[in-house]
């Protein structure tokens, strides 16, 4: 089961409020621990100097017999505070299980636990020097530890008991304050939630988020344009691939009905099949150029490239090409060249297009220019052409799929509408780009490829 981030949060709270707590309680704890010490020394050591004063300075010859009468007099019934005295003069002996104290307290220094009659007891033992009226004396005072050891139990169970409670109510308090601080997380996913195909343009309000939410709000409502736009374009696209093929398709079921319409001799059948070989050629071009821009937009790059010259490569395009170039009597001239390693089929068939596009946009007897530019790590090369300007607002879309500056698809028949995109296709399987301006009666058309990157050289 998943936990919610309020549930994080909540328990990331308890523990870190459960150390804190945990350090809190060793802290009080040690003090509570030096300040028993402290006071239950205070204690037997002002009992310790209360008779070691009488024996140090009194000289009453009796002296053995009033430490006796004044020790009975300072030892509570309960025994929780006791007295022992230990010399060679046995008139200042006193105490039970003299022997065994005695010998537990030779050799300490400062207090020290011993049990006496199943009692756990803190003693102190002192040496006192001899004095005219008495031999040297051992003194033991001793006080019952059990009072300050149950002080010390319940204060470690109370901070147990508010550890614990501590814990919980930071926890509570903490998933309660995470789920207030979340709230506008849900609001977003309740927005979200309302955006549906029916509203296209429907976006997360940014205004109403806080700081730390506005930079996703604005990644999602990003995101949404370009969904919007690809749905768009998907829309337009699925538009422009009915029409390119409904076009011959029509022309074959027209030409077929026509000639099963009445007896037809064999040239006009072969006639007939002819103008039907056209049209499922053309419909062949339209499938094998789709295909090629799928296998591109799904990543495929650019293999058994060489290094070579672009040229070179534009002079046996405009060969092949030479042809029509007659017969629309355009001239082309060429300017500049470069090395790069490329793909020779691929570059030669963006070159054809880009030049098919110019010749559809040059005026007989015209000039087409060829620029061929190097650059750091790139190579790029541009067909030039006069004619009427591109609006601005259509230069981004030059190269997309079934794109047409005239939407009226005058010249649908001499071309379906994928020959830019197939050059942005081989530009982006050479690691290049496509570029298009125009601008004083003049449109620049082209693509650079990468030059020694993103390409395989064999």
């Amino acid at each position: 089961m998943r936990l919610s981030i309020a549930a994080r949060l909540a328990t990331l709270f308890s523990v870190v409020a459960l150390f804190f707590l945990k350090l809190l309680d060793l802290t009080l704890h040690w003090v509570l621990v030096r300040e028993l010490d402290r006071h239950q020394m205070e204690q037997i050591q002002g009992r310790m100097n209360d008779m070691s004063y009488m024996l140090q300075h009194s000289r009453a010859q009796d002296l053995a017999q009033r430490a006796l009468n004044k020790i009975e007099a300072l030892t509570p019934a309960d025994g929780r505070n006791r007295y022992w005295m230990d010399s060679a003069d046995p008139g200042f002996r006193y105490g039970q299980d003299l022997p065994e104290v005695v010998a537990a307290s030779r050799g300490r220094s400062g207090l020290f636990d011993w049990t006496v009659d199943g009692r756990r007891m803190r003693l102190l033992a002192v040496d006192l020097p001899p004095t005219p009226v008495r031999r040297e004396v051992r003194l033991i005072v001793g006080m019952d530890h059990t009072p300050f050891a149950h002080t010390l139990r319940s204060f470690e169970l109370a901070l147990v008991v508010l550890t614990l409670l501590g814990t919980l109510v930071v926890s509570l308090a903490g998933y309660w304050v995470a789920r207030l601080g979340l709230l506008p997380v849900q609001r977003m996913s309740e927005e979200a939630h309302r955006i549906a195909p029916g509203q296209p343009s429907q976006r997360l309000a940014l205004p109403a988020l806080p700081a730390e939410l506005a930079d996703l709000g604005g990644s999602l409502n990003a995101a949404l344009d370009r969904l919007d736009a690809a749905y768009r374009q998907l829309e337009t696209f699925n538009d422009n691939v009915a029409h390119e093929l409904r076009t011959p398709l029509a022309n074959l079921i027209g030409q077929t009905q026509v000639a099963l319409s009445r007896e037809r001799d064999g040239d006009a059948l072969r006639e007939v099949l002819q103008s039907n070989l056209e049209e499922l050629e053309r419909l062949r071009s339209i499938v094998a150029d789709m295909l090629f821009l799928a296998r591109a937009e799904q990543g495929a790059r650019a293999s058994g490239c060489v290094q070579a010259s672009i040229a070179a490569e534009v002079a046996v395009t405009l060969e092949f090409m030479d042809l029509l170039l007659d017969e629309a009597a355009i001239r082309v001239q060429v300017e500049g060249d470069a090395l790069a390693p490329i793909q020779k089929a691929l570059f030669r068939r963006a070159l054809t297009n880009l030049l098919h596009n110019a010749l559809q946009h040059s005026t007989h007897g015209g000039r087409i220019g060829v620029r061929i530019t190097q650059a750091p790590g790139r190579a790029a090369v541009a067909i030039v052409n006069a004619g009427a300007d591109i609006p601005p607002e259509h230069l981004p879309h030059l190269f997309d799929r079934f794109y047409r500056v005239e939407p009226s698809r005058a010249n649908s028949g001499e071309s379906h509408g994928l020959g830019l995109a197939i050059v942005k296709a081989v530009a982006s399987m050479h690691g290049g780009t496509v570029f298009a301006n125009s601008a004083h009666g003049e449109t620049e058309v082209g693509f650079e490829v990468a030059i020694g990157e993103a390409v395989n050289l064999h």
